[in-house]
């Protein structure tokens, strides 16, 4: 049977579903019947609103079609039920433009939009709220749905910024907090386990995304969006354009790196970008993913591996060989320097000179003369004292 694959990414600022498959004309033509799916050029795919209904009736309809769809790249959480926001009400409308005042990018502006119209609506619109308004709508649409601490954050974001724009709240807004941030330590590769991954990823357009990623520490959208012009060779840099925070930058473009590239450049002749789909488009980031995830596992590594763990593996990699970590955090883009102090906690740089108990106990022992049948090295899988 024929298959799809669903991924997530994000297109026109905001979450949409990519659908990807190798190229098939019934699947293209069967996609097309569907009202919501749209082609981006951009990303070089089919794709439709990350929304559970709209999922739905494109899981229905490729059933139908005898078509199966992998949805295993699926964050569920980060697809609502219905976010649809209707800009009919004065008050709404307002708020609106007051984001739009605020430069607020256009998925933050959905995302605010949505829930204080959710609040209003909660309320019937009433014209003052009070703080067990808030606490009230919080358990009833964050806390039942369970979502995560970041929608959460951002939910009482949104109402603060009302509550600033309509001044109707009677009670005093500061002290509206925010639950804090969930804490969680990257995911990194030692750099054996990364040699292990090329060395088993045998194609050569593959092992040249894969080696471009964690040697120069993108993101997967930066990768996808490298077009072959900001790759400047003389110079062994990179130019990143307006990345994550409408930010351009340079990272380095490794030495050990250019004959891959070389070879890479000449076997399969990419005219725009550094690395294309079908007729030259935009590759697809679930393509990556998934050949990531068969590399991994061929190098035998159990841990979950994605394109960002080499990310996370290159600022770690670089911060216990000695670099600076203001540089780190101008090659990684970090807009905050706390945001790249993340891996000062996953490091072995001073890990390695700090002594377990336990090989503290097993040396004493040694020096007061203790063996394991003469030999000097104690084995815990035996007997220490016989």
């Amino acid at each position: 049977m024929k298959k799809v694959s669903l991924f997530l990414f994000r297109h026109k600022n905001r979450e949409q579903i990519g659908i990807d498959f190798k190229f098939d004309l019934q699947i293209k033509e069967t996609l097309k019947q569907l009202e919501a799916v749209r082609w981006t050029k951009t990303h070089g795919c089919f794709y439709v609103p990350a929304n559970r209904k709209i999922l739905h009736e494109l899981s229905e309809h490729l059933r139908k079609n005898h078509i199966i769809m992998n949805q295993s790249l699926l964050d569920f959480s980060k697809i609502p039920e219905e976010k649809t926001v209707e800009v009919n009400n004065e008050k709404i409308v307002g708020y609106h433009r007051y984001l739009k005042g605020l430069r607020h990018s256009e998925s933050t502006i959905c995302t605010y939009m949505s829930f204080t119209e959710k609040f209003l609506r909660f309320h019937n619109f009433k014209e003052e709220y009070s703080e067990t308004d808030v606490a009230r709508f919080v358990e009833a649409e964050i806390a039942e749905k369970n979502y995560s601490i970041s929608t959460h954050r951002q939910c009482i974001s949104a109402l603060k910024h009302y509550f600033d724009l309509s001044e109707n709240a009677a009670f005093d807004t500061t002290q509206l907090k925010r639950p804090k941030k969930s804490s969680y330590l990257p995911s990194v590769l030692s750099k054996e386990e990364i040699l292990d991954i090329l060395r088993v990823t045998r194609n050569l357009k593959h092992r040249s995304v894969l080696a471009l990623i964690y040697s120069s520490g993108l993101r997967i959208g930066e990768l996808i969006k490298l077009e072959l012009k900001d790759i400047d060779v003389d110079r062994r840099q990179i130019q990143i354009k307006q990345s994550k925070g409408r930010k351009d930058r340079y990272v380095m473009l490794a030495e050990s790196f250019l004959p891959l590239f070389f070879n890479y450049v000449q076997t399969y002749e990419p005219k725009r970008f550094f690395v294309e789909g079908y007729q030259g488009s935009q590759y697809s980031s679930s393509s990556i993913r998934s050949f990531l995830k068969e590399s991994s596992a061929r190098a035998k590594i159990r841990k979950r591996v994605t394109p960002h763990t080499l990310r996370h593996s290159f600022a770690t990699h670089m911060l216990e060989n000695g670099t600076d970590l203001r540089y780190i955090q101008a090659l990684l883009g970090h807009a905050k320097p706390e945001t790249t102090m993340i891996y000062t906690h996953v490091t072995r740089h001073d890990l390695t000179k700090i002594e377990s108990p336990l090989d503290r106990s097993l040396k004493d022992l040694l020096d007061k003369g203790a063996t394991d049948n003469g030999n000097p090295n104690l084995r815990l899988s035996r007997n220490i004292l016989g």
